[in-house]
């Protein structure tokens, strides 16, 4: 996947999050497509368990959730040992400033407002990841 500057976006553990599977189903696709390792969850609980077996490195969390919202999984993932260096990214459908301020209070790196544009969720994620050495 490249940035905007044509800079190649290192691959990675990526957990796509939304309760409408065709969304998540296509975002996970597109960055396989682009060389990053996919997984897939609809609902929050279901999240807290993928990110528990999986381990990914970046989360793409919606906030409406069923079972459990976005904020409530993403404490969840924080209070894990192994939660804490995972970059957990909002990607949702709820931009006011209230929105923005909740999720950075329950513990996300960023938020992006859907539809997300391909090269603003790149540029987030470059400017979010560590570099990884091949």
């Amino acid at each position: 996947m490249n940035d905007s500057s044509g800079k190649q976006l290192a691959s990675h553990r990526i957990l796509v999050v939304d309760d409408n599977r065709d969304s998540a189903k296509t975002l996970a696709m597109l960055l396989g497509i682009t060389g990053h390792e996919t997984a897939v969850a609809h609902d929050g609980l279901a999240a807290v368990e993928a990110a528990g077996s999986f381990r990914p490195e970046v989360i793409l969390l919606d906030i409406g959730l069923p079972k459990l919202n976005g904020y409530e999984v993403c404490r969840a993932i924080r209070k894990e040992d192994w939660g804490t260096p995972i970059v957990i990214v909002a990607l949702t459908g709820w931009g006011q400033d209230d929105d923005r301020r909740k999720s950075t209070e329950a513990g996300f790196n960023g938020h992006l407002v859907k539809p997300v544009e391909h090269d603003a969720l790149v540029k987030l994620l470059t400017e979010l990841m560590p570099s990884k050495t091949p």
